[in-house]
């Protein structure tokens, strides 16, 4: 996995992971690697790892079953829709807005 220096690590796995979701490849009842089984894999520090996991956990997006490991919520597409369509609303239309104004594009289309 290649990381951008601009973000903390651990939140560029989170992205991955709502992204994968997003996309349907992890579904509500999925399992995932644990901390270090994933660490391994994408080569970080299960530390790391372990701040990830539990960013999402306290996002409701995934949980844990003590002993048996880390699941996908069954809620977890509507709530990362949720996050991410906020996210989207407050930081990249503004910028988008102020981009075309810049660039004397109409933004006309944001008030419909």
């Amino acid at each position: 996995m290649n990381f951008n220096t601009e973000k903390p690590i651990y939140l560029q796995i989170t992205d991955v992971i709502s992204d994968r979701i997003l996309a349907g490849n992890l579904q509500g009842g999925d399992r995932i690697p644990s901390v270090r089984e994933y660490g391994a894999e994408i080569g970080v520090n299960p530390n790391t790892m372990m701040r990830a996991y539990e960013k999402l956990t306290a996002d409701g997006i995934i949980f844990n079953k003590r002993g048996i490991g880390y699941f996908v919520a069954d809620n977890a597409l509507e709530t990362v829709l949720e996050g991410q369509r906020k996210e989207f609303l407050e930081k990249e239309v503004p910028a988008i807005r102020q981009r075309m104004a810049l660039l004397g594009l109409d933004t006309s289309v944001f008030n419909e």
